[in-house]
């Protein structure tokens, strides 16, 4: 069995911006932050609302690092390990996430 789990094509997420995808019964934002292939994915779920918003979040950059905003709170969560940046005991999970010949693919 692959673990692998294609999603949609890489032309299909914009720069500079995430989309949501629902693999299984786990709603995965993933971010796209530049024009190249480099994505990262972290839970949809924001932690302090419980909503599925941070697809929808705006990705900052702060001392080197890509972070996403929280829509509805604005706490900030770093993309590639879902650490929270405003309260140390909040974070959100993160996924392998992958381009493979132009598929973008999450390992949950």
């Amino acid at each position: 069995m692959n673990p692998w789990q294609p999603v949609c094509e890489l032309t299909q997420i914009l720069p500079a911006t995430g989309v949501c995808a629902l693999i299984g019964q786990q709603q995965v934002a993933i971010f796209r932050p530049g024009d190249d292939t480099q994505l990262y994915a972290i839970s949809n779920i924001d932690p302090f609302t419980e909503a599925a918003v941070l697809s929808r979040g705006i990705i900052a950059e702060h001392q080197g690092e890509l972070w996403v905003a929280s829509p509805l709170k604005k706490q900030r969560f770093r993309l590639h390990d879902g650490h929270c940046m405003e309260n140390e005991r909040y974070s959100v999970a993160t996924f392998a996430v992958r381009v493979n010949a132009g598929q973008v693919e999450i390992r949950l």
